[in-house]
């Protein structure tokens, strides 16, 4: 049987189609394979390799790392790093020299300030009691940065008595919760706490009436820095490596980590019990009336009097300490984790 001319058409076209891939899969370089999703670690690392040329990483809703740069070179290196570029008009320095100038002039109880990496700002946050002429030296402060610096008004008072984990009692009285158990290298056990706690007292127990002493501090900070550290008096039990979740459950600590914005967590606390929320900024500075603190974690988490010293965490990950903040878990508050990082550095001390 004699082909007809459409079935010759046909057969060329599938001719000429086969030549076609045979030359895009042997003539054609290869392209390279796109790089794996940054990890926050990884993205926070490069923020901050790129110095002036970025300002901040940040995860948005669907879990991405995204980084603010300032130039389409930077923007390249993030993309091959695997993270999202954000172009910027504002680096690091800017930033940062807005935020010098608020440590300069609106260094007053009851407010606080942070980098917002989404809008590319520094943020100060104001209590309700900076009013009249505190509010108006607040103003003329952010007024000097050129809109770098927006202010935006915190519900209540801030304040280290919002008051993971189980309650510990001071001698001499006060409530705080404890944060992690650690221990040295050596095998010795402790536990961390806030420091604005173990400024209180030397000892702490496990109960109100004060009978069973729990142990004594070996170390505390307090302003500047948020942080404690208590040896434990019997060194022969085993203390257990987890949170207590208030609901007859644990959770199992194995490592410590650093949060990221836009991170799920939850807080243990000897007050409100579990509860969750996201990570909103990092390095944060805030001025209690008892001092200023920074390199603070800022949190939409609540918690109450008593809650101070608890644990951060997400999953099996140690993140913070429960510093101070403001509101509480009725209407809704803003809480401040001291980085567990910086305390387990700062004692030679791990979690386990």
């Amino acid at each position: 049987m004699r082909p007809t001319r459409s079935s010759l058409r046909r057969a060329a076209v599938i001719a000429v189609a086969g030549a076609l891939v045979t030359g895009s899969l042997l003539g054609v370089p290869a392209q390279a394979a796109p790089a794996s999703p940054a990890s926050p670690d990884a993205a926070a690392d490069l923020a901050t390799k790129l110095g002036d040329r970025a300002a901040g990483a940040y995860a948005d809703s669907n879990g991405k790392m995204i980084v603010a740069v300032t130039d389409a070179a930077a923007a390249r290196q993030v993309r091959a790093a695997g993270a999202t570029p954000k172009l910027v008009t504002r680096g690091a320095d800017k930033l940062k020299a807005a935020t010098d100038e608020l440590e300069r002039s609106a260094k007053i109880p009851g407010t606080a300030w942070w980098v917002d990496a989404t809008t590319n700002q520094v943020v100060v946050s104001v209590d309700s009691t900076i009013t009249g002429a505190k509010l108006e030296r607040v103003k003329a402060a952010a007024a000097r940065t050129g809109g770098t610096v927006r202010i935006e008004a915190e519900a209540g008072v801030l304040s280290t008595r919002i008051s993971g984990g189980n309650a510990i009692y001071a001698a001499g009285g006060g409530r705080c919760s404890l944060g992690f158990n650690v221990r040295s290298s050596s095998g010795v056990y402790y536990f961390l706490t806030a420091g604005h706690c173990t400024n209180i007292a030397s000892n702490w127990y496990s109960n109100s009436s004060q009978t069973s002493l729990l142990g004594t501090r070996a170390g505390t900070y307090f302003p500047g820095r948020d942080y404690g550290i208590v040896k434990y008096s019997n060194q022969s039990t085993v203390q257990p490596g987890n949170v207590y979740l208030y609901n007859g459950s644990y959770q199992d600590i194995t490592a410590a980590g650093n949060a990221y914005v836009g991170q799920t967590v939850y807080r243990s606390g000897s007050t409100t019990g579990l509860r969750s929320g996201s990570v909103t900024a990092l390095n944060a500075t805030v001025n209690y009336a008892e001092g200023s603190v920074s390199g603070l974690i800022r949190t939409t988490v609540c918690a109450e009097p008593g809650d101070s010293g608890g644990s951060l965490f997400a999953g099996t990950t140690a993140l913070g300490l429960t510093s101070g903040g403001s509101g509480n878990c009725s209407s809704g508050g803003t809480t401040y984790f001291q980085p567990v990082t910086t305390a387990l550095s700062a004692y030679g001390v791990s979690v386990y």
